[in-house]
């Protein structure tokens, strides 16, 4: 066999054992991704808070970790954290939970498990009243946001979403929604829906559930 052809017959062998290879592994992620379960957000602490400190949105991180290691008293949203005073020092880094925090309230243990493949379970604070919104029953959400010429632009943001469970939040202080009642849920949704409730989290005004009565569950 001549130089020139060994060198391609060992360039093709490579080629294929290097397929093979990477095949292995994709297979090996997917099956610790199996049994791990998706990666759903906890709430640290980004740098250190001192005790009796009102924590604020900037004082917060999320991270991500399996759905089979998350804590099952985390927080999943800023906005179920923010407003609430540390009742000990907590170190940068530290997942935080109602041990070492004054009004604030997670939503239900476990809620950050049993979403489908294509799902996940994401957790946001909305007006709302917790009384309405059982486990099992189906919202709407509206978003308003700030127009640009000045008032507010209300839209319809998802439409018969799950809800896996609720909590009473802290009412608005002061603003447009001052004094109505708010609720921390925890929802079962797409990643794409996921990421836009983030988004509107953080940068809307209000977000606000609607609940869909037993008669129009399922209806789009």
């Amino acid at each position: 066999m001549s130089r020139r052809r060994r060198a391609a017959v060992l360039g093709g062998l490579s080629l294929v054992l290097g397929a093979l290879a990477a095949s292995d592994m994709a297979g090996r992620e997917a099956a610790l991704d199996a049994r791990l379960g998706p990666a759903v957000g906890v709430v640290v602490a980004r740098a250190p808070i001192a005790r009796g400190a009102r924590i604020e949105r900037r004082d917060l991180a999320v991270r991500l970790v399996p759905a089979r290691f998350a804590p099952r008293e985390a927080f999943g949203a800023p906005a179920e954290v923010a407003g609430a005073r540390a009742q000990v020092t907590v170190a940068a880094g530290t997942d935080l939970s109602p041990a070492v925090l004054a009004g604030a309230e997670p939503g239900p243990a476990g809620a950050l498990v049993g979403a489908g493949p294509q799902e996940r379970v994401t957790r946001i604070v909305a007006v709302g009243a917790a009384a309405e919104l059982p486990a099992g029953s189906r919202t709407d959400l509206l978003v308003t946001r700030d127009a640009p010429g000045g008032g507010a632009v209300t839209r319809l943001a998802l439409r018969d979403v799950e809800v896996v469970g609720a909590s009473p939040a802290s009412a608005i202080p002061e603003g447009s929604g001052a004094g109505l009642p708010r609720v921390a849920l925890a929802l079962r949704v797409t990643v794409r829906q996921a990421v836009f409730l983030a988004q509107a989290q953080s940068s809307a005004r209000e977000l606000r559930a609607l609940p869909r009565p037993a008669s129009a569950q399922g209806r789009r």
